[in-house]
C-alpha cells in the first residue's frame, strides 16, 4: 500500500559567535565549571548578539537547510517556527523568517511547547504533507533563552543557551513498512498540572512583561527520564521499529544526566546518542534540529538510518518522532 511520507531532505543549524564558558560564568555567579559540568555535562553555550534576533538565528539555520536540500524559496509551502522566545508577540517569528526568505506564497507560523517545540512542529508539518496540503515544509527550531534567564539564578543560568535549527521536508511516497525514509511516527503529550516547576514568571496577560526563567530542576529531571523513555517507546512502536533499530537517538539537549537515563531506558546503548550539550547547552526547541544537524554534517547520520527524537519542555509538554533520514 503506497502513503504519502515527509521525507527530510536537508538540515541546517546556526549558532551565534559570541560563547560564554562555564569559566567566564564563575566570576559573575556563585559557581565552578567542575560543579556546572559535574550536574550537567555544559562546557560552554552561545549567546546571541546585542540586536541579534531569534529570527535572525531561524534564517540563517534555515538557508542552511534550504542549500542542503538543493531548494530555495520558492520550493516551499509551509514555514514552522518552534520558539519560546519570538522576537515579537506579534506577528510570528515565522512570518519574519518568511519575509527575510523572500517567501510571498505558501504560509508560515509558530509553535510554543518550549523544549518540545520542534517535536511538535515535526509532528504539524508531517501531518499537513501526509494530507497532501503541502508538498515542501521547513521546520525551525530558533531561540534567545540568554534574553529570558535571571543571569544571578546559578540553578538556571548556567543551563542554556541561543541557538537554531531547521529541517525541510517533502511529501513523497512510501509503502508504508518501517524501512521507508521519513517521519514514520510522531507522539506528543501535554500535563498542565506542572506548570509550576518549568515556567517563565511573565507574559503579556498576567505581568506586561517577557518575565524570566523559573525552575524546580530536580522534580524536572524525575519527569523527564519517565516521560522521554515512555514516548521514545511509543513512537517506536508506532512505527513498528524497536530500539534495536535505532541507529541513533536525537534528544533534547537538556542536561547530559537526563539524556544518559533515557538511553538507558529505552534501550539503546550511549555511543549511539548524539550529544552536543557540553558545546551548546540547553538550547530549548533548538536542541533537536542542532544536534541532528551536526550528526549529519559530521557524517555520523548517514541516508537510511533510523533517527529516534524526542523533547520535554515546560508545561509539562513532551514528544518523540520516529524519522528514517
Amino acid at each position: 500500500m503506497s502513503i504519502r511520507r515527509a521525507v527530510a531532505l536537508g538540515c541546517g543549524s546556526y549558532l551565534p559567535d559570541r560563547v560564554l564558558t562555564n569559566a567566564e560564568l564563575s566570576k559573575t555567579v556563585d559557581t565552578t565549571d567542575e560543579w556546572i559540568r559535574d550536574r550537567t555535562g555544559i562546557r560552554q553555550r552561545h549567546i546571541a548578539a546585542e540586536g541579534e534576533l531569534t529570527s535572525d538565528l531561524a534564517l540563517a539555520a534555515a538557508r542552511n537547510a534550504l542549500e542542503m536540500a538543493g531548494i530555495d524559496q520558492s520550493g516551499l509551502d509551509l514555514i514552522i517556527v518552534a520558539t519560546a522566545t519570538p522576537d515579537q508577540t506579534f506577528p510570528s517569528t515565522a512570518t519574519r523568517v518568511q519575509n527575510g526568505l523572500g517567501m510571498t506564497h505558501g504560509f508560515a507560523f509558530d509553535v510554543q511547547a518550549v523544549c518540545s517545540g520542534f517535536a511538535y512542529a515535526l509532528s504539524v508539518a508531517t501531518q499537513f504533507i501526509e494530507a497532501g496540503k503541502v508538498d515542501t515544509a521547513l521546520v525551525i527550531g530558533a531561540e534567545t533563552f540568554s534574553r529570558i534567564l535571571d543571569w544571578t539564578d546559578r540553578t538556571t543560568c548556567v543551563l542554556f543557551g541561543d541557538g537554531a535549527g531547521a529541517v525541510v521536508l517533502r511529501g513523497e511516497d512510501g509503502t508504508g513498512a518501517k524501512e521507508d525514509r521519513g517521519v514514520l511516527s510522531t507522539e506528543l503529550r501535554s500535563d498542565g498540572r506542572y506548570n509550576d516547576m518549568l515556567f517563565v514568571d511573565g507574559g503579556p496577560s498576567s505581568t506586561g512583561t517577557a518575565g524570566l526563567l523559573r525552575m524546580r530542576g530536580k522534580e524536572v529531571f524525575r519527569h523527564a527520564v519517565v516521560n522521554l523513555a515512555a514516548i521514545g517507546e511509543q513512537a517506536l512502536k508506532a512505527a513498528g521499529a524497536t530500539s534495536d533499530d535505532v541507529s541513533w537517538i536525537v534528544p533534547h539537549q537538556a542536561n547530559y544526566r537526563i539524556i544518559e537515563a533515557t538511553a538507558r531506558k529505552v534501550g539503546v546503548p550511549l555511543d549511539k546518542v548524539i550529544m552536543t550539550v557540553a558545546e551548546h547547552g540547553n538550547t530549548s526547541a533548538a536542541s533537536i534540529p542542532l544536534a541532528l544537524d551536526q550528526g549529519v554534517r559530521d557524517g555520523r547520520i548517514q541516508r537510511g538510518n533510523l533517527l529516534l527524537l524526542e523533547a520535554m519542555g515546560g508545561g509539562f509538554t513532551w514528544g518523540a518522532a520516529a524519522l528514517r533520514w
